[in-house]
């Protein structure tokens, strides 16, 4: 195909073959987002040759690519995707270390304009313009454009609320959902999520990771940030406390002051609005139950 468009977490990217460009594929995972809208809150241009990154361009940040195994990590590429910088230009140079293809991808996209362009050299005719890792890096630039939430997290909504679990990794977001999903509520997301500021409040949003993700959103209620414990143990964090600590497990690129204070903007009008609560649990059944009585009769 020439083009297509997306809708995820309520954004809308366009995709199409610059004059001349590769054919373009939509990644399993992706499927159930292909959508029809008119409007595209980016329009990415893909081309099937080697982007070139101008001369005198300043890298900003970069990540290397980490792969852990029996609790070891292993460095398999120190240049695994990184940020540059010239005027007023910004890029993405990455490899794409799943594809088992050595090729590169450029991607030059900017905070303020709506139409980026994305080169990719590989061999193939049909060229999936969200492959790993620009599949997040995309969705994370655009939180940042709209001054949204990109976390650590698992989601639920029970009984028309939602609930949403935020750690680092081991601190029991999957099995947080699991027990939720036991109990028949429904599991936004086990790993990621998307927040947004609504006319009424705010929504959590998933992220396609899994090829059987399809969309999911809900209202958010409250916030936990959550670790595994001996008892199931909650209480109110607020203001600058609550704002860190949501903060310290949001997604973010911390080359940018602007950004990261935008972030911090966010975070602290939304923690003004809905409550975050610190939570020791144990695995089973009855931290649920105790999240419901504390909802019922909070603190």
């Amino acid at each position: 195909m020439r083009n297509f468009k997306l809708k995820i977490a309520g954004y809308n990217l366009g995709f199409g073959a610059a004059a001349g460009g590769p054919g373009l594929a939509v990644a399993q995972k992706f499927l159930r987002n292909v959508t029809t809208e008119a409007t595209c809150d980016v329009l990415i241009r893909v081309h099937s040759d080697k982007g070139i990154l101008p001369t005198g361009a300043e890298r900003v940040f970069h990540a290397p690519f980490v792969e852990e195994k029996d609790g070891i990590i292993v460095y398999k590429n120190p240049d695994f995707w990184s940020v540059w910088k010239h005027n007023d230009g910004l890029y993405i140079k990455t490899i794409f270390p799943l594809s088992g293809d050595l090729k590169n991808g450029l991607l030059r996209f900017s905070l303020e304009k709506t139409e980026w362009d994305l080169w990719i050299e590989a061999s193939v005719h049909d060229i999936d313009p969200l492959e790993y890792p620009l599949d997040g890096l995309i969705l994370y630039y655009l939180t940042v454009i709209k001054r949204d939430i990109f976390i650590h997290a698992s989601g639920v909504d029970y009984a028309g609320k939602g609930f949403l679990f935020s750690g680092v990794s081991g601190k029991g977001k999957s099995t947080m959902a699991r027990l939720w999903d036991d109990c028949g509520a429904k599991v936004i997301h086990d790993d990621r999520l998307i927040i947004r500021k609504t006319g009424d409040g705010y929504r959590m949003f998933n992220t396609p990771v899994y090829n059987n993700d399809e969309p999911l959103d809900s209202k958010l209620d409250r916030i936990f940030i959550i670790e595994h414990g001996t008892d199931n143990i909650l209480f109110p964090i607020k203001e600058a406390s609550a704002v860190s600590q949501v903060m310290a497990n949001c997604i973010q690129h911390s080359w940018s002051a602007d950004i990261i204070s935008g972030l911090a903007e966010s975070i602290s009008e939304m923690c003004n609005i809905i409550p975050v609560n610190r939570l020791q649990f144990i695995p089973v059944k009855s931290v649920i139950d105790h999240i419901l009585k504390s909802d019922e009769y909070p603190a």
